[in-house]
């Protein structure tokens, strides 16, 4: 493991976790200015068998993986293929159907198109097949008018986005993401993870101590609190619009409706129907551009170092896709949520020590995040999963203490 000493209470953060039972197994890793300075891992990765957490154990990092699919389509924007100010349905004809003729590939970036429910649902067969699923979508209606508001996307803006990328290039995002990024990057960083992968990845788990959440460990159940942690997950219990009536309130009753448009957009398709949920294969391999990467916390981190570096895009494609596109309640999640074009900024769904700070976050208390102000990348993985609307503050007491460093 490695700790510079000026990053000593990121150690002592992450050895405390683990010591006082929060956490099961995790790594954390943090590039400054290019250069390696933190690279912890300790735990164990299956409670089941006690195997140890190991420097190159990967963890299905769910919603991490959307700023991973929106940099595959930033370069194909950069190579003149996509316009991302142009009608989706100029590269998915079909996508017109039901009054969609006029949303633009920026709305699928910025979750504002409306359509954040996969509305049928999703046969278990097609958990693989992404064009099936992204055509269930362009037959469908928008919730509200595109571009009038915006509201996450928890697992249809993987299926819209990624259907922009298989028009365009004829791979998916996962393939792309081989070829493009993870390949020539030497990052343990797949969206669709092989086999071998599979075998030592990190099994999730929301089990507390001796008392289980869920059985057999994997992602939380639909409809219960848990699932509402994707993007807030590190976001602290303060409710500032006050108790019930505030936007966590509102977010609390929207987790124990199942009927809600929050669990609606989290809940299809529907990871819990394979034993395990997102530890089953079936889901590990599907590679679902919304949630699917598997990856090791020092090769999150070193994605965002390379986006930083200008390896992955050019530096003012970069500055662009940062400028905040929305900002505001969320119709999805309720609290304040801020999206460039698939990166999260500030706000109360990714709250984070620096206003200049962009990544995304993923179900259960996932980070990833680069910083261009302070030259800071950030990558956290672990597999005892925030089970409660609050989330977590693991990610956020150990980002925290990076910045405190400076």
């Amino acid at each position: 493991m490695r700790c510079e000493p000026r990053f000593s209470r990121v150690r002592e953060v992450f050895e405390r976790h683990l010591a006082d039972g929060e956490e099961l197994g995790a790594a954390f890793a943090v590039f400054l200015d290019g250069e390696p300075v933190v690279d912890l891992w300790g735990g164990e990765a299956d409670r089941h068998t006690g195997r140890p957490w190991a420097e190159d154990t990967p963890a299905f990092a769910y919603s991490c993986t959307k700023a991973i699919t929106a940099t595959v389509l930033l370069q194909l924007a950069e190579r003149g293929l996509v316009d991302v100010s142009a009608p989706v349905a100029d590269v998915w004809p079909e996508f017109a159907a039901e009054g969609k003729a006029d949303v633009t590939v920026a709305h699928l970036l910025t979750h504002a198109a409306g359509l954040p429910v996969v509305e049928d649902p999703v046969p278990v067969e097609e958990f693989g097949d992404h064009a099936a699923v992204a055509a269930r979508l362009a037959g469908q209606r928008p919730l509200w008018e595109p571009g009038s508001a915006h509201g996450y996307h928890a697992l249809s803006y993987g299926f819209l986005v990624g259907e922009v990328v298989r028009r365009v290039t004829g791979k998916t995002v996962g393939e792309l993401v081989a070829a493009e990024i993870a390949g020539p990057l030497g990052l343990d960083l797949w969206v669709g993870a092989p086999d071998p992968v599979i075998a030592r990845a990190a099994r999730l788990t929301t089990a507390t101590g001796t008392s289980e959440v869920r059985q057999d460990g994997g992602a939380p159940e639909e409809g219960t609190a848990g699932r509402s942690g994707a993007p807030a997950a590190d976001t602290p219990v303060t409710d500032p619009g006050g108790g019930e009536g505030g936007a966590f309130g509102m977010m609390a009753r929207a987790v124990r409706d199942p009927d809600s448009l929050m669990n609606r957009a989290l809940g299809n398709p529907s990871m819990q129907r394979l034993k395990g949920g997102a530890n089953h294969p079936v889901v590990m391999r599907a590679g679902w551009p919304a949630a699917g990467a598997v990856t090791t916390a020092r090769a999150l981190a070193g994605f965002y170092r390379s986006l930083l570096a200008g390896d992955v895009l050019r530096p003012e494609t970069l500055r662009d896709a940062l400028r905040p596109r929305v900002s505001g309640p969320d119709r999805v999640l309720y609290v304040d949520s801020s999206f460039g074009l698939g990166y999260m900024r500030p706000a109360m769904t990714f709250f984070v020590p620096s206003a200049t700070a962009f990544g995304h976050t993923g179900l259960g208390g996932f980070v990833g995040l680069g910083d261009p102000e302070h030259g800071l990348a950030i990558g956290y993985v672990m597999n005892r999963m925030a089970g409660a609307v609050s989330g977590s503050l693991r990610g956020y007491r150990l980002t925290e203490a990076v910045y405190r460093s400076l």
